[in-house]
């Protein structure tokens, strides 16, 4: 990297940090702390919403994504606005009447304490997990950039973001997310245009588009009902309006943040703007993927991009034989470049006969492409057993730090560790309040003062953070990201979900059936996961969301009818 781009980077992220921290200055109470002062208008809502969504994991994982699998992904946000219709309407108006600071407290009047804290329990575990993998992220990008040990880098980054969560609590979060947003924003839409103009000059934008398409990135919507296929229209309409709903509507890392807003019509708004913004900032990150796929089309990419992996080749046995590869993957580079030229040219004179006889080569070449990929990937496995040999995570990196202009380095970088920053604040924070609030000052500490439970926030801040660091350090384990963060919610939001459906819509059912009902009915998720893991069974992971509610809400039914 360039001075000027660690001047861009550091100068970014510092200035958002030490803005938290001077805004924030003032906070000396625990609602002050934990709900801020109830006075965010819509838009930050909305952008502090969407920051905490949006992870680095967002920014690396998902652009490998759409280069490896095209737009599929994109189904997978396609519930997103009815879900924040459906929350709008039914679930704000209730926290806002009954004044919660989580929304696991409206369990306790609806049921009784035990559900209430099996339920915060469930969120701490699946929360703390992903806070994890929100901080690995990032680390693993430092580490490969500047060549440090992961461990360490990961343990710096976790740390910065400690500090400024516990200085200054949820509003400390909310007003930071608010640049760090638009820092996301602005770096990803200046990808997109430096990835359009870094296209060879006789390849337009149409063309770029149009070789896409060829290729089958661009096929966004699947109405194929396939329960083991992970993005269909049906997966993300159903079971990610599921996974939507018990995220954003049962979520404290989401409910905290709408409910810092000034007035019930002031979060509406916030949610809503989330559900218009959402969707096109997806298809925005996606589409840098499959620009970065086309502009490998015309600049040889390496045959694996992880750099660290390929380090540790370099003066052991297998350096040859991996050379040997890099060699042949080139040369299939340059016999690819010459099929989509044609591919592109046959495009413009309406060659149909030339275009399907280019695209026919195409896929040979690229069946060999990725035969040596794979080859090279064996090649890592057995130089080092515990190498991750799945690559996706590095695509948009390995573009970033190797095509971009000085000073752009900088401020992408700045995008992903802002991303990084802004959800690893807000899972902080709000697995700190549920343990405050649905936890300590509920069933172990009582009756304490306010200054005593300010100080508990802050203590529970930092052992959230080092759990987090934790789990971090083993998060190598995951081949993509993005996935393993929606598989870890999906084993128990579906869970969740149930228990608040049942507690508005079946006001019949009392606590210890939903109890016992819940209970059973994640055994269940986590045996389904499981099962489809070693392939007993094929269901996609999004469906344990609509499967997991619904179990709650059948057996809460059967176990009151036979209390009854």
């Amino acid at each position: 990297m360039h001075l000027l781009d660690w001047i861009v980077m550091l100068g970014t992220l510092l200035t958002i940090v030490a803005y938290g921290v001077w805004k924030t200055r003032s906070v000396k109470s625990v609602q002050s702390y934990l709900l801020g002062d109830r006075d965010l208008p819509w838009w930050t809502i909305g952008l502090s919403i969407m920051a905490t969504q949006a992870s680095a994991i967002t920014f690396l994982s998902t652009p490998g994504q759409a280069y490896e699998d095209g737009m599929r992904f994109a189904q997978f946000y396609f519930g997103l606005p009815v879900a924040m219709v459906f929350l709008s309407i039914f679930v704000l108006p209730i926290y806002y009447k009954l004044k919660v600071y989580t929304a696991y407290e409206y369990l306790e009047g609806r049921f009784d304490l035990k559900t209430r804290t099996m339920t915060a329990i469930l969120f701490l575990v699946q929360r703390g997990l992903a806070a994890g993998l929100t901080i690995y992220a990032p680390a693993i990008i430092l580490s490969s950039i500047l060549n440090w040990p992961l461990t360490p880098t990961t343990l710096f980054i976790g740390v910065i973001v400690i500090f400024y969560t516990v200085m200054g609590g949820t509003k400390a979060v909310s007003v930071t997310q608010k640049q760090q947003m638009i820092v996301i924003l602005t770096g990803m839409f200046i990808a997109a245009v430096i990835l359009v103009f870094q296209l060879p000059k006789d390849v337009s934008f149409s063309d770029a588009v149009g070789v896409a398409g060829k290729m089958g990135k661009l096929n966004v919507v699947d109405f194929n009902f396939d329960l083991s296929n992970r993005y269909t229209f049906w997966s993300g309409m159903l079971g990610g309006v599921f996974l939507f709903v018990s995220y954003f509507g049962t979520d404290q890392s989401q409910v905290q943040r709408y409910l810092s807003g000034k007035s019930l019509t002031e979060s509406r708004l916030g949610l809503l703007f989330n559900g218009i913004l959402k969707v096109p900032m997806q298809f925005l990150v996606l589409f840098v993927g499959i620009l970065v796929f086309v502009f490998f089309q015309f600049n040889h990419p390496p045959v694996h991009f992880n750099t660290a992996n390929v380090d540790n080749l370099k003066g052991t046995e297998y350096e040859s034989q991996y050379n040997q590869y890099s060699e042949q993957y080139a040369q299939l580079n340059e016999q690819k470049e010459l099929e989509v030229r044609q591919m592109i040219q046959a495009m413009r004179t309406e060659d149909d006969a030339t275009l399907t006889a280019a695209q026919s080569r195409y896929e040979n070449i690229h069946q060999q492409e990725n035969q040596i990929r794979e080859e090279v990937k064996e090649l890592i496995s057995t130089q080092n057993p515990a190498a991750k040999t799945q690559d996706t995570d590095y695509v948009f990196i390995t573009f970033v730090t190797t095509y971009l202009p000085m000073g752009l380095v900088g401020l992408l970088l700045a995008v992903i560790f802002s991303a990084a920053m802004s959800s690893t604040s807000s899972e902080l924070n709000a697995l700190a309040t549920t343990t405050v609030i649905d936890i300590y000052r509920r069933s172990l500490a009582p009756d304490k003062s306010d200054q005593h439970y300010l100080n508990a926030s802050k203590l529970f801040t930092i052992l959230w953070g080092v759990t987090a660091l934790i789990f971090a350090l083993v998060a190598n384990l995951f081949d993509n990201l993005i996935e393993a963060v929606n598989i870890i919610g999906s084993l128990f939001y579906g869970v969740i979900l149930g228990i608040f459906v049942v507690a508005f819509f079946m006001k019949r059912i009392k606590g210890s059936a939903v109890f016992v009902a819940a209970i059973v009915s994640e055994l269940f998720v986590i045996a389904i996961f499981t099962m489809s893991n070693y392939g007993i069974i094929s269901i996609a992971y999004l469906w344990l969301n609509l499967i997991g509610c619904i179990l709650v809400m059948i057996f809460s039914q059967l176990f009151s009818m036979i209390r009854r």
